[in-house]
């Protein structure tokens, strides 16, 4: 897949650990790591807002188009 999740890098940017961004976000951390690996097929912008509302972050630091 052509796009990559950045996850984990905001995660260390904002020294925050996956189980803490789990419970501000409510979503489960497996399925957090999912997404971390870049291994999910879709994400609903409610999640995707709120992450990016915890991380205080822009769409565009998490999701990044890589070209052939």
């Amino acid at each position: 897949m052509s796009i990559v999740v950045n996850l984990d890098v905001m995660l260390a940017k904002r020294k925050m650990k996956l189980k803490e961004l789990s419970e501000i976000v409510g979503v489960s951390t497996v399925n957090l790591s999912i997404l971390k690996q870049s291994k999910v097929k879709a994400i609903r912008f409610s999640t995707l807002d709120s992450i990016c509302e915890a991380l205080d972050c822009q769409p565009g630091d998490l999701l990044e188009h890589i070209g052939n």
